[in-house]
């Protein structure tokens, strides 16, 4: 039994090893076959399989979509779009409110030791401007005095230029100017563009759109902080708001702002402007009144401060320099020989004030060569190498003219109106025993503030006459104040 059934497990086996074989010789004939014409006949283009894989899944999209409940709903209100502020940032900088001012030649020749005095931390300085008609960058008069002046007694600078570009190329060369100008003083506080009276027919700028200028500010400002300084974008808040004459949505982004707001309440009543816009600084009044600056001047607030005053970019650059004498008087240009009438003082500066400005005396019968009559009553001459300052109406171009005999000291031409009020010295001014600055006249004694005398009148031509100790004296009028 075991015999037949070992034969036929045998037989069995045999057979089934056939069949295995004559299958694998099959599937391999027939995957010999496939690849050699199959795989030609299934074979399509590139892109025919990209496209339909695309519509594919185009499809599986729009499917998806139907099914995502967020993808087809919409919303009841569009938000505003909004840009993310780039305005730079400095180190050093601090939250702390501080004050100052800003000034030009228009303030004359500033007494920067009173003005420090005052105590305040920063002073915007315009450096220059471009001229309305030629188009012409000049350098403020007073610009490099201010800046060397100011910096000398610890209050910290920044400056301004004023602008009338009306290219591109010259709102870069404007601020390459500047950069070039101040590179020599430690500039603190930002350098900023100011631009007014663009809708003046007479201006260059007549007829330009907000958007136009606004590019040219830009312009200006970028190339400044390419400079290394910080920029500041100035304007009155009227011209500001509601980027009426300015993209401020725009210039806010990149730059500080220094808004120019007048208003019943100024700071420290108000602590900040009625602007909606953003600032960083507020020029609040420009009718303030400073020690050691005569008339009115504007007067600031920042939001900011700084922990320490910044380095000259070029330590040593800046030549020093003295204060300009001739600063907001127009001469006409002469060339004559002049003698005193009588005789009369020759100072360094056009200031009667008091008497540390006298240089020499010229008398009747010497002579000095006059170059320059100013349209406020003085005259500049040369004299003995010197250049120096007198009234013109105390001169004559007639050398030959001789004095009349002196009048009696009590017969004054100078009319006084009678008033009876109380004054005192606006700081320290001179009692005289005439009314004038010039020989005879004499100072018999000082008036310093808060010392009460009685003035008993007052001249068209601006002396007054007092009452001290006993004694008429005369003084200067602008330099009195009522007391009440």
């Amino acid at each position: 039994m075991s015999g037949k059934k070992e034969k036929r497990r045998h037989e069995r086996n045999v057979l089934l090893a056939t069949i295995g074989l004559v299958l694998t010789a099959g599937l391999l004939i027939l995957l010999a076959l496939y690849l050699l014409f199959g795989g030609r006949k299934e074979q399509e283009p590139v892109v025919s399989a990209v496209q339909g894989s695309q519509e594919e899944l185009s499809q599986e999209t729009e499917e998806e979509t139907e099914e995502d409940p967020q993808a087809s709903y919409e919303p009841e209100e569009t938000g505003t779009p909004v840009e993310i502020s780039t305005v730079k940032e400095v180190a050093g900088e601090t939250d702390e409110t501080t004050t100052g001012i800003d000034v030009s030649e228009f303030q004359g020749n500033i007494d920067w030791d009173q003005v420090a005095d005052t105590g305040i931390d920063f002073v915007m300085v315009r450096v220059g401007y471009r001229t309305a008609g030629s188009g012409e960058i000049r350098e403020d008069a007073c610009a490099r005095y201010n800046l060397q002046e100011a910096s000398a007694r610890g209050i910290h600078l920044g400056a301004y230029f004023f602008s009338t570009a009306v290219t591109e190329e010259e709102a870069r060369e404007e601020a390459r100017w500047v950069c070039e100008f101040l590179a020599g003083y430690p500039v603190t506080y930002p350098v900023a563009y100011n631009c007014e009276g663009f809708q003046s027919e007479s201006s260059r700028q007549y007829g330009m759109s907000a958007e136009d200028r606004s590019a040219l500010a830009q312009v200006f400002l970028d190339e400044v902080e390419a400079g290394g300084y910080t920029g500041m974008f100035y304007a009155a808040r009227n011209e500001l708001e509601g980027n009426l004459l300015w993209d401020a949505d725009t210039l806010e982004l990149k730059y500080r702002i220094w808004v120019a707001r007048y208003g019943d309440a100024v700071w420290p009543e108000a602590a900040e402007p009625d602007y909606s816009g953003e600032y960083a600084m507020w020029q609040y009044t420009n009718q303030g009144s400073v020690p050691g600056i005569d008339g009115a001047v504007d007067l600031n607030v920042a939001y900011f401060g700084y922990e320490e005053a910044a380095s000259a970019q070029e330590e040593g650059a800046a030549e020093h320099v003295e204060a300009d004498p001739e600063v907001g008087v127009t001469f006409e240009e002469v060339n004559e020989q002049v003698t005193a009438k009588d005789e009369v003082n020759l100072r360094s500066t056009m200031d009667q004030g008091d008497d540390s400005n006298v240089v020499t005396r010229l008398l009747n019968g010497d002579t000095a060569t006059r170059t320059g009559v100013g349209n406020n009553g003085w005259s500049r001459l040369e004299y003995n190498g010197q250049t120096l300052y007198a009234v013109s109406s105390y001169l004559t171009a007639d050398l030959s003219y001789t004095p009349p005999a002196e009048e009696p000291q009590s017969e004054f031409k100078t009319q006084f109106t009678t008033v009876s009020e109380n004054v005192t010295a606006k700081e320290v001014t001179n009692l005289r025993n005439r009314p004038s600055v010039e020989p005879p006249s004499e100072v018999i004694v000082q008036l310093h503030n808060g010392e009460v005398i009685t003035r008993t009148g007052v001249s068209d031509v601006g002396w007054s006459r007092v009452e001290y100790n006993g004694q008429t004296l005369y003084c200067i009028s602008s330099y009195l104040l009522v007391v009440e």
